[in-house]
């Protein structure tokens, strides 16, 4: 086995392979984005259903509330939802982490793509 790892592990790709990885790393980031924004969105509605369901826990743990449940709409107690409520918050947020740090990642390889291939967006008039 050699060292053989020149500085340069850049592949020649045509200038069509070019543009064509730019594009597809491109709607990537703005796909990775796009479901970071949806959850986040979820998270926070899930928030704000807690501040409500946990003033009700307080004063009347046994009050009845509703929870749609894959397409299915569900009798429980105020008691039974939140816990539930919290896990599946806690859920959402650790998926929002990971898609952060793919995010991350994906951006840190789009701009060594940019930087190895001196690629930029194509104005078109």
């Amino acid at each position: 086995m050699s060292t053989s790892k020149s500085k340069s592990k850049v592949q020649p790709l045509s200038d069509q392979e070019i543009q064509q990885t730019y594009s597809r790393l491109q709607n990537e980031l703005q796909s990775l984005a796009g479901k970071i924004g949806e959850l986040e969105q979820e998270a926070e509605e899930h928030g704000l259903v807690l501040s409500t369901l946990n003033e009700a826990l307080q004063v009347e743990p046994g009050r009845k509330c509703f929870r749609l449940i894959g397409g299915v709409l569900v009798e429980r107690t105020v008691r039974d939802v939140v816990p539930a409520l919290q896990t599946n918050r806690e859920g959402i947020k650790k998926v929002i982490a990971n898609l952060a740090e793919q995010y991350t990642s994906k951006e840190r390889d789009f701009e060594t793509f940019k930087r190895d291939y001196s690629a930029r967006p194509i104005s078109r008039a």
